[in-house]
């Protein structure tokens, strides 16, 4: 392994957002990243309504050699990886705790009620207030407005939030594993373009 500093183990992680922000892609890049250095990861996926922009959760467990289950216990996040904004308040609900940090998308995806009139998104100071009182530390970033403007498609995000959680230090993500992970399954073009998204979620943290 070539290096087994992680804060807990076994870390347990949760990527959360809704159907289409490439929550699944994101989570199977991270658990390979960290497998390729000899990381034991266990990973469990729930869909909603994924296809109406429904609710996708993945919980990761990392850890230095033990398997876990994984599914993460009620209140034992370590880290809450939200490309939705509201949905990373629905995750601390249930797993958050004191010690628990959250990495943010600020961008909203509205729900049908919202879009009808019929219910109301809250404002994004509320939101981020919200989430600062239940965690120990957050950080916000616009991943999927940055990825629209600089590269012209907001599936990206995600990827820019992979480059921001290397960017917190919680876990030993190097560009070097993000780029062997992403090369043997993509284009080298596509690859370029996922490394510049990495990167500018690490420039974003920074």
């Amino acid at each position: 392994m070539e290096n087994s500093n992680i804060k807990y183990d076994p870390y347990n992680l949760i990527i959360t957002g809704v159907g289409g922000q490439g929550n699944v892609m994101a989570s199977r890049v991270l658990g390979n990243m960290l497998s390729r250095i000899g990381y034991t990861i266990t990973i469990g996926e729930t869909f909603g309504a994924s296809q109406r922009g429904g609710s996708v959760m993945s919980h990761l467990r990392i850890s230095s050699g033990e398997c876990y289950s994984p599914q993460i216990a009620k209140g034992k996040a370590h880290m809450i990886i939200a490309l939705e904004p509201t949905e990373a308040i629905r995750v601390l609900a249930q797993y958050g705790n004191e010690n628990a940090k959250v990495l943010c998308n600020t961008r909203p995806i509205h729900s049908v009620g919202v879009i009808s009139g019929e219910q109301n998104y809250p404002a994004q100071e509320e939101i981020q207030a919200w989430i600062r009182d239940l965690t120990s530390q957050a950080w916000f970033i616009n991943a999927t407005d940055e990825a629209m403007s600089q590269m012209k498609n907001p599936i990206f995000g995600n990827i820019m939030l992979l480059g921001a959680l290397a960017g917190t230090n919680e876990l030993p993500l190097t560009r070097d594993g993000f780029e062997a992970v992403i090369s043997e399954t993509m284009t080298r073009e596509n690859v370029q373009l996922n490394l510049t998204a990495y990167d500018k979620g690490l420039d974003m943290l920074n």
